[in-house]
């Protein structure tokens, strides 16, 4: 009988409860991160409130991650891990159990036992949180290939949505935003600072600098969005936001833009081109000058990169290019080298106290990329530069086999065998640079070289120069060398040259060649060189002149180019060599 009271009495305690004391949570969400990561916030009533880290375990967490649909619990973070919530700290206690649904199912401690602060908020990391910043699949954590036995009605699709600034840099620009694989531009009269505060936010691009109207950064192209958000400033991307049907009849007049304050550019101002010039940096609306005390080779590196300008030539300081207008730039580049703009180097306060006097400048090379053309394979063909966005042939008379050396190692096809005229991979057509690349062969880069003379000079196509490289199917024979006549290391010197066997003038030779044929031969030193007496009717047609060796290459593919030219009458080339080894090629 007692038991039968206290059961009865012990169920009117919990019906009164919760009929009369129990606040129910109407939702969570998280915030500050992605959808399954970010600071805890629950729904009562129209108010979102924070949860004290204090009063926040593993079992609340995992309760917050299943009701979300993001998971297993990954971690729990305090001292507001994912910013400072507004509002209110809210004046409850979870205590779930662990293997509840939702929060609002968990019992509650009516008084906070802490004074927390929004200093104290806690965050959550749930096992679905992807970060999205991942350039592919491959990066992303899974659970593994073929776990599962899929059938095509249970294919996976995707919707997009985004937002980026078109027409400036990657922080500012017309506000442009995806959905349903449409970009479509942005109404001025329905964007505000609460909007852009989340876009700044979502592209990692700092705080809003200014928001203009009027197409600033030009007309877009195809629709005007039909929505209007309503953010309220504190989301992390814009599909978190509100939107309600747009107000007003817009045209692309009327294009929305922003200028982030994460927006940093670099310029080269009063140089000699486009590539060179007095440094200065963009930072939000104000252009500056920068220090040269506070300006390396890594920071050039990355200024040219982002002007396309190729690789740095020189540093300049002491205002090289002429002293700036504006400010000085009150911060210090810190790049690696490695960055593709100035906006991802770190900076620091700057060290020195600069004037106009010390303005930076730099030359950058120009030549930005090369390539060989008009051939069946990429490490041979006519060379191609191109220099300042423009793509122009090469004249063959200020191009050597040490620059082309550079360039095929440039162009990872191994070194240089053969320089050749136009009569071998044809003319091309447009600009001829003239330029002079005075290469010691070991640099890594065409822009690494300097250069004697920025001339066009009265160069014709009929002069563009060619390159084999030892990467190209065509180089399997160019250049080898033979001795005809029955003996080994003694005979007249053949040449395999433009994909055929050609014989060497003697008026173009001497002991420094000699030298280099008996070496790359196998045949010890030059003995001695003369005069053919006997010449084969099938080479009395055309041969090869102009090797200009200085005597210690490996092979007459090393030294400068040769060229084809008619036997006519004159003089074929035999040589003695000191040994008689077995002829090899190299």
């Amino acid at each position: 009988m007692d038991s039968c009271v206290a059961l009865i009495l012990l169920s009117s305690a919990i019906s009164l409860t919760t009929a009369g004391n129990v606040r129910l949570v109407d939702g969570v969400r998280l915030v500050g991160g992605s959808r399954c990561s970010g600071r805890v916030e629950v729904l009562h009533g129209e108010t979102w409130s924070t949860v004290c880290d204090a009063d926040f375990d593993q079992q609340d967490a995992e309760v917050v991650c299943r009701e979300l649909g993001c998971g297993l619990l990954v971690e729990v973070l305090g001292a507001a891990a994912f910013g400072r919530g507004e509002g209110q700290v809210w004046s409850e206690e979870l205590q779930c159990r662990g293997n509840e649904s939702q929060i609002h199912f968990c019992p509650k401690l009516f008084s906070l036992k802490h004074n927390c602060t929004n200093d104290r908020d806690v965050g959550l990391v749930c096992a679905d949180s992807v970060s999205g910043l991942e350039s592919t699949l491959k990066n992303c954590t899974s659970k593994g290939w073929d776990k599962h036995d899929c059938v095509h009605n249970r294919r996976a699709g995707v919707i997009c949505a985004g937002v980026r600034l078109v027409g400036g840099s990657r922080c500012s620009g017309r506000v442009e935003v995806l959905h349903r694989e449409t970009w479509s531009t942005v109404c001025d009269a329905d964007f505000d600072q609460q909007d852009a505060e989340v876009v700044c936010r979502e592209l990692g691009c700092g705080l809003p600098v200014e928001v203009l109207g009027a197409a600033a950064f030009g007309r877009g192209e195809g629709q005007v969005w039909l929505q209007e958000l309503q953010c309220r400033g504190n989301e992390s991307q814009i599909h978190f936001c509100p939107t309600s049907s747009l107000k007003h009849n817009c045209s692309h007049d009327s294009d929305v833009a922003l200028v982030c304050a994460g927006h940093r550019k670099s310029k080269l101002t009063d140089g000699f081109h486009r590539c060179s010039g007095r440094v200065e940096v963009l930072n939000a609306k104000t252009w500056s000058t920068v220090c040269d005390a506070d300006f390396d080779q890594h920071d050039a590196e990355v200024v040219c990169r982002e002007l396309d300008c190729g690789l740095p030539v020189e540093v300049l300081g002491a205002a090289a290019f002429g002293r700036g207008q504006s400010q000085v730039w009150s911060e210090e580049l810190q790049c690696r080298g490695n960055e593709s703009q100035i906006y991802f180097c770190p900076t620091s306060s700057l060290k020195h106290n600069c004037s106009h006097d010390s303005d930076v400048g730099l030359v950058c090379a120009g030549h930005t990329r090369a390539r060989l053309m008009n051939n069946l394979d990429s490490c041979s063909g006519r060379v191609e530069l191109q220099y300042l966005s423009e793509w122009g042939t090469v004249c063959d008379v200020s191009w050597g086999m040490r620059a082309a050396s550079v360039l095929c190692g440039q162009l990872k096809c191994g070194s240089a065998v053969a320089v050749l005229g136009s009569d071998w991979f044809g003319e091309g057509s447009g600009q001829i640079w003239a330029d002079v690349f005075d290469c010691q062969g070991n640099e890594t880069h065409l822009s690494k070289c300097p250069i004697s003379s920025w001339s066009r000079t009265a160069c014709s196509h009929k002069q563009d120069a060619g390159v084999i490289c030892s990467g190209s199917s065509l180089a399997f024979h160019e250049g080898q060398v033979r001795l005809s006549g029955g003996m080994e290391c003694e005979g007249e010197v053949e040449v395999y040259f433009m994909q055929d066997w050609r014989r060497v003038l003697l008026d173009s030779w001497t002991e420094s060649e000699a030298s280099v044929v008996c070496r790359q031969l196998g045949c010890g030193s030059v003995f001695s060189f003369s005069s053919s007496s006997t010449s084969s009717p099938e080479h009395r047609h055309m041969c090869v002149m102009g090797f200009n060796c200085s005597g210690s290459e490996a092979h007459l593919g090393n030294c400068s180019s040769a060229q084809a030219v008619n036997c006519s009458s004159r003089d074929l080339l035999s040589v003695s060599c000191s040994g008689s080894h077995l002829i090899f090629y190299v």
